[in-house]
């Protein structure tokens, strides 16, 4: 396990490119799920500067609150409810641009103005789901899908 962590420059595809190795060589032979969860939090948190960046878990009938960096943050969300809870039931990447013009949103923080969340999916289920929060209107794009994407993969092949 790489322990080492450099923030690049660039545009964000070129930061995304720079990252997913060192995000590898961090998690590689570790297979505690909630560290490798700390530590890519705080990995996108350093290298994005994301308002917030965490994960959810799937217990039961309801995600629960991960590892994450930024403020306080939800703990239970009903699986179809909010970003998070939708893209767990749509299994599907949501990006959204404008979170107050967002049906059924969830107002954990009043600054968060736009949010991606990438399910973690495993053998066909999901199991948790990777939130992603800014405090700009549209902050995301099919750019962060695409990596963030790749991250959940990554972490879901080492677990």
């Amino acid at each position: 396990m790489a322990e080492d962590f450099y923030v690049t420059q660039g545009t964000k595809d070129a930061q995304y490119q720079a990252l997913l190795p060192q995000l590898e060589a961090l998690i590689s032979g570790e297979s505690d799920r909630i560290a490798n969860m700390a530590n890519i939090t705080a990995v996108l948190k350093a290298q994005f500067d994301f308002f917030w960046v965490g994960f959810y878990w799937v217990n039961e009938d309801e995600l629960v609150l991960g590892p994450f960096q930024g403020p306080l943050a939800c703990t239970r969300i009903n699986k179809g409810k909010g970003v998070c809870g939708q893209a767990w039931e749509q299994q599907k990447t949501i990006i959204v641009p404008d979170v107050n013009a967002y049906p059924g949103h969830i107002a954990c923080s009043s600054q968060s103005n736009s949010e991606i969340v990438v399910p973690l999916i495993q053998n066909h289920v999901v199991t948790g789901v990777l939130d992603v929060d800014s405090e700009y209107l549209n902050a995301f794009d099919e750019v962060d899908a695409h990596y963030l994407q790749r991250v959940a993969t990554l972490l879901m092949g080492n677990i």
